[in-house]
């Protein structure tokens, strides 16, 4: 593994991510039929910092379906840097291939 898995994306990127990913706990957990459960998912990276692996760790929160879906409403370029760092980091690509 080298370090892109640990490196930071540009912050427009990272925000985007971060966007889609609170979306996607909201919309996909509601509140009336999941208590609790999308808002402790959104307090954890609501808060998050463009440092470190932050980035990949709001990726790492969700299973192989959520993270389908959250690839759909990204930025090619985006699905293409979280690919290349899960790559790095010994995982598979296919899911945020932008090719697929």
């Amino acid at each position: 593994m080298s370090k892109l898995y640990y490196t930071p994306p540009e912050q427009e990127i990272f925000d985007e991510v971060k966007k889609w990913s609170i979306n996607l706990w909201q919309k996909r957990y509601p509140e009336n039929e999941y208590p609790f459960y999308a808002k402790e998912k959104i307090d954890k990276i609501k808060d998050l910092q463009n440092i470190g692996d932050n980035f990949m760790y709001m990726i790492a929160m969700f299973d192989e379906e959520n993270q389908k879906y959250l690839a759909m409403n990204l930025l090619i370029e985006t699905r293409q840097l979280i690919s290349e760092r899960i790559i790095d980091g010994g995982g598979a690509d296919y899911i945020f291939n932008p090719l697929i």
